[in-house]
């Protein structure tokens, strides 16, 4: 049956206010102010739009002044994926940090100080936390932004972290529905499919989401992942028996819906963007994301046109549209509403829990190093959702505590030998992220130890390799704080 649209300027509205894209540049240009003033609601940030805290908060400023209760949203989870501080390293450390700690005061403190820093720099709505349970040890895109393996674990953590970011006056964002971690591929890239029961589903991935609504959690994420059990047909962002049979009917949930970015391939390859969005908005999706690839007019405009045309031909009805619009709209005012500035700040949070994460194997013999030594880094090829712009690692933290430390990054079959002769005759401190996922890098590191049996390891990814070295540390994340913590146990401070 087709939908009749009320009225041409209504429909064009809704369908600019479901949209959450990106831009590129430190300041809004013209098109997203034009673009605010005709409807758009949402604004997503990413790393390349911001410099400091002050020009972040002028930014907002001028969103703002164009439309007051503009819903400012941002990819922030503390420890590997920073946006805030993309270009220096995390001042908190991320989740799998913070679930090693295992302490929910602690994780509530984390949480309300990191959205304390972003409501006063007007960010009011955080693409976070995620509540996925690293089931999968494979897992190549989620890993350390899990609290960890356990479902239990994962739930209350993911409850301290949204009622900690939000008693701050930020919107959590509760990701990735229903469910990222027994993943083997990254949605960014392909289609990732889970084929396990729906009882297992039930009792392992949902756990964490029932957990934040019970903490009120203002928003949900949508996973670009097929989970047959679920739905055989279509991913979950794009499938309406996961949002509106399972989500809003049998979890009861009524705040909002975002989808994850609908530029990445497991979505845009398979049905296009504009299709795409489409779908999950028909599905029960609230708000489109797009804008960590494609950020310009023109992708404002096609998805704008899409659901238009697709209310007009009866293929989305007008009332779905409305519906997604007005939570839309109701978070947008709840956000506005909100009290920045209220909350006491807590500078020393995030290197607190980065110094409590850490995990060491062989400190008893161990005798700190007093000589600058050489830091090898074995790097893997980042993640998308991580980024290659952000510096990890120790040698920074380890240049401040032993000056004329020096360093290099190696990758391959190589990398090992090529690491011992960098080195010359300075003492090893070899940096890994993720050994057990990548067998170049065990093999490195095997060389390295053979060659000079007391480098020290450091780490800085999910310890699932035996720990190796005549000191080994894990620091549960690369943020600049779990550098820091690592820099300060190697140094003796």
């Amino acid at each position: 049956m087709t939908t009749i649209a009320r009225g041409t300027d209504t429909l064009t509205r809704d369908a600019l206010t479901v949209l959450q894209p990106g831009f590129t540049g430190t300041t809004a240009p013209d098109w997203l102010l034009r673009r605010l003033g005709e409807g758009l609601a949402s604004v997503g940030l990413f790393g390349r739009n911001i410099v400091s805290p002050e020009q972040l908060a002028a930014l907002t400023a001028q969103l703002r002044a164009e439309r007051p209760d503009v819903l400012v949203a941002i990819d922030e989870e503390g420890g590997d994926v920073t946006r805030l501080e993309a270009r220096t390293g995390s001042s908190f450390p991320g989740s799998h940090a913070l679930g090693a700690v295992d302490d929910l005061e602690l994780t509530h403190a984390v949480a309300r100080e990191l959205g304390r820093r972003l409501a006063a720099c007007g960010v009011r709505l955080n693409w976070a936390p995620s509540a996925d349970v690293n089931s999968n040890p494979d897992n190549p895109v989620i890993g350390v932004r899990s609290f960890g393996a356990d479902p239990a674990l994962v739930a209350r953590h993911t409850a301290a972290y949204v009622t900690g970011l939000q008693s701050a006056g930020v919107a959590a964002c509760t990701k990735h529905f229903p469910g990222h971690g027994d993943t083997a591929v990254d949605s960014h890239h392909a289609l990732p499919r889970i084929d396990v029961p729906a009882d297992v589903l039930h009792a392992r991935d949902l756990a964490p989401f029932r957990a934040a609504l019970a903490a009120g959690t203002r928003a949900l994420m949508s996973a670009h992942i097929l989970i047959p059990a679920l739905d055989p047909d279509r991913p979950a962002t794009l499938s309406r028996p996961v949002l509106t049979d399972l989500l809003r009917g049998e979890l009861g949930y009524q705040g909002l819906i975002v989808t994850d970015g609908m530029e990445m391939r497991a979505v845009s390859r398979t049905y296009g963007i504009e299709h795409g969005s489409v779908l999950a908005v028909a599905a029960g999706a609230d708000a489109i994301c797009v804008g960590g690839g494609l950020a310009d007019d023109e992708t404002v405009r096609r998805l704008r046109d899409a659901l238009v045309a697709a209310v007009r031909s009866g293929e989305l009805p007008e009332e779905r549209l409305a519906d997604a619009a007005r939570r839309v709209r109701e978070l947008a005012t709840w956000t506005a509403s909100g009290t920045a500035g209220d909350t006491a700040p807590d500078p020393e949070a995030g290197l607190r829990a980065a110094r409590r994460a850490l995990s060491v194997t062989g400190g008893e013999s161990f005798t700190p190093l007093t000589e600058a030594p050489y830091v090898a880094a074995f790097t893997p090829v980042a993640n998308i959702a991580v980024g290659d712009e952000t510096p990890w690692g120790v040698a920074a933290e380890l240049s401040a505590l032993l000056p004329g430390t020096r360093t290099g990054s190696f990758t391959g079959d190589s990398a090992g030998s090529d690491a011992l002769a960098a080195a010359g005759e300075r003492r090893v401190v070899a940096v890994v992220r993720d050994e057990h996922r990548h067998p170049w890098m065990a093999k490195a590191l095997t060389t390295l130890l053979e060659a000079r049996p007391d480098t020290v390891v450091v780490e800085m990814g999910v310890p699932q390799a035996p720990p190796r070295g005549r000191l080994h540390l894990a620091t549960h994340g690369a943020a600049r704080v779990c550098g820091r913590a690592a820099a300060e146990v190697v140094a003796g401070v």
